[in-house]
């Protein structure tokens, strides 16, 4: 058994976190075909400020019209074969009363006897989409960053909502890890980016045991990069800003480069503390 023990808590939310979707994507595809059902689920009113996460409204198939309020819900797996199971914790990063809502949710994954919690994220990188998706690997368990082969981050500064669960979960006795994945800044605004969701699970899988669904991302991941490939076709100085991140990226992956490189553009992605949507920042603690 790995140190992160066989009930693991995944956990993503949507904002800053979150480039490409890449992360909330993750947890989806975990949570849509994993036989997941809700545990547990936050009061809305208390932790979210609706001028700055709007409610949705929507149409059914009869042509009536509901509210979907923003949430944060924990998710548990159902009956499976693999020895490692994935509870899911997803939804929005609330806007008020971080201490309380981190509490609720530690709470309940004590009840659930979680024996182990890994935090993904995505972030906008000076990374081409040619090259296979780094993700940053961290934790500050010296324990479970020995067994995983992750990173110690050195960062200090304003923070976000995973590393205040982080540091909850670990003061609970929960060992965690982080999972960054690196998604081009020049499309991580625009459209999903199934690549990275797919380097996020099988990272994810890496360190876990667990069975990821891969489904058909492989082959979205295909389709993503060749839609990027035929926008850049359109522009020449689009096409040479890639081939410089090519080139920058072959550096870092020679046998010269230093084997934190990929470590020190993610310390420099949180000093810059620019979030593709505007919400807030987060770091590599989480």
């Amino acid at each position: 058994m790995g140190p992160l023990g066989e009930r693991v808590l995944v956990v993503a939310f949507d904002g800053w976190n979150d480039a490409g979707e890449a992360a909330s994507a993750a947890a989806a595809r975990i949570r849509a075909t994993g036989g997941h059902e809700a545990v547990f689920a936050v009061d809305p009113e208390l932790y979210f400020d609706y001028q700055y996460t709007r409610p949705h409204i929507q149409m059914d198939a009869e042509g009536k019209r509901s509210l979907t309020w923003p949430d944060a819900t924990l998710w548990r797996p159902g009956p499976g074969d693999d020895a490692t199971r994935l509870w899911v914790l997803s939804g929005v990063e609330p806007a008020r009363a971080w201490q309380a809502f981190v509490a609720e949710f530690i709470d309940a994954a004590l009840s659930e006897d979680i024996t182990g919690l890994v935090a993904l994220g995505s972030m906008m990188s000076d990374v081409p989409h040619t090259r296979p998706i780094s993700v940053f690997g961290g934790s500050d368990d010296e324990h479970v960053r020995q067994k995983l082969d992750l990173e110690k981050t050195t960062y200090e500064g304003p923070v976000g909502i995973l590393s205040v669960l982080a540091a909850a979960a670990a003061d609970a006795g929960i060992p965690t890890a982080t999972l960054w994945a690196s998604v081009p800044h020049y499309v991580a605004g625009h459209t999903p980016s199934p690549k990275a969701t797919l380097a996020l699970m099988d990272r994810l899988g890496e360190i876990t045991g667990a069975t990821m669904p891969r489904g058909e991302l492989p082959a979205e991941a295909l389709a993503w990069e060749a839609s990027i490939d035929a926008a850049a076709a359109d522009d020449e100085e689009m096409t040479e800003y890639i081939k410089q991140l090519e080139r920058t990226r072959d550096t870092w992956d020679s046998p010269e480069a230093s084997g934190d490189a990929i470590a020190q553009e993610f310390e420099r992605y949180l000093r810059r503390g620019e979030g593709p949507k505007g919400h807030g920042r987060d770091d590599g603690r989480r």
